[in-house]
């Protein structure tokens, strides 16, 4: 917290099904000291908006390069569908200033100034006029709101739900040694990608998108990376403003990070008296994504408890009938299970009946 994140109400559900396994609670980076930040076994930046100071961020890194893990969930645009609506439809998605773009490139990774237009993409309600004085709502494609259906064999995402995304930027993957690299999360092949800033307008929903406009390389919105970091304070000295001192570890022991370009991904909805939806439920189409069972699958792998990621996931294979045999053999099997159990009593009943005979014939 301290960089005006997702609020408890929108984190609520979050934060409540994490309970079940984790003690759960919020972290000041500027006043908790270092040795209690190592006690926590996972770090959740949960879309920040304001930038991070440079001895917060020292903090950060020097709790990965002790084997600590982090699970960053970032908006690099600022955009929301709430304040286009309040804006007469209309609104300019600015890059935000997080301070945050030199860490992660260091780690390996970059997050684009940008957003992903999908095809595949969540309906919002949207009003199409008025008739006998009571608004007319229909459903329409919001292509900002894209689908991400898991295609990567993974634990983390295998056999999960698609996931639903709002305003999601892509993600360039680097070539940093020593850290492998596994892509969880990506866009469907009918996307573009738009650089901010960039004017959003609700008008554009009336225009029919063309998919040859949209076809291209699949964009990636999510990367799990595992190995041994580089500080991005290697050969630099502990910045000013610090309260204690920390020796500087250049190289991290091995650990795990997930990094998820969609600050909204683990945000559920708030109905209008206040009240928490289910993560990944979404109360307009009443459908419900995939977003509870992939931050928990991803607090449970960063936190090595591999197993109940098995459980979660576990694959029940259907053992369909062969239609050939049934055409073939119907008949067959119909005689054996008509004619077989009567052919069972009878038996079972000589049996019987010839038994009596021997034990009452003296």
């Amino acid at each position: 917290m301290g960089h005006n994140e997702l609020d408890d109400l929108q984190l609520n559900d979050a934060m409540r099904s994490l309970a079940d396994g984790f003690d759960v609670g919020r972290v000041e980076l500027n006043s908790i000291p270092f040795d209690s930040l190592m006690k926590i076994k996972l770090m959740v930046v949960a879309k920040p908006s304001k930038p991070f100071t440079e001895p917060e961020k020292f903090k950060l890194d020097q709790y990965l390069m002790r084997g600590g893990k982090i699970l960053w969930s970032i908006d690099q645009v600022s955009a929301e569908l709430d304040s286009l609506r309040g804006h007469g439809g209309e609104q300019l998605a600015f890059p935000k200033q997080l301070n945050l773009d030199d860490q992660l490139f260091i780690y390996g990774i970059r997050i684009n100034y940008d957003m992903i237009a999908d095809i595949s993409a969540v309906q919002i309600p949207i009003s199409t006029g008025s008739v006998g004085g009571q608004p007319q709502i229909q459903m329409v494609p919001w292509l900002f709101y894209p689908i991400f259906m898991p295609l990567a064999k993974h634990p983390i995402v295998k056999n999960l739900d698609g996931v639903r995304g709002e305003f999601v930027s892509t993600i360039d993957v680097l070539d940093i040694p020593n850290v492998q690299k596994t892509v969880l999360l990506a866009s469907s092949p009918y996307n573009k990608n738009l650089k901010a800033p960039h004017l959003l307008s609700l008008k554009a929903i009336d225009q029919e998108p063309d998919p040859k406009a949209f076809q291209s390389e699949p964009k990636v919105a999510a990367v799990l990376m595992e190995g041994s970091f580089e500080s991005d304070f290697k050969n630099r000295v502990q910045p000013d403003g610090m309260a204690e001192k920390i020796s500087i570890t250049n190289q991290s022991q091995p650990t795990k990070m997930v990094v998820i370009s969609d600050g909204d991904v683990f945000k559920n909805q708030v109905s209008a008296a206040g009240e928490a939806f289910p993560l990944g439920f979404d109360r307009y189409s009443s459908q419900t994504f995939g977003n509870k069972n992939l931050l928990l699958n991803i607090a449970d792998y960063l936190t090595d408890d591999s197993g109940l990621i098995a459980l979660r996931n576990k694959e029940i294979k259907l053992r369909l009938l062969s239609r050939a045999r049934i055409r073939n053999e119907k008949v067959f099997w119909q005689v054996i299970n008509t004619i077989g159990p009567l052919l069972l009593v009878l038996i079972f009943a000589i049996f019987q009946h010839y038994t009596r005979r021997r034990k009452y014939a003296r």
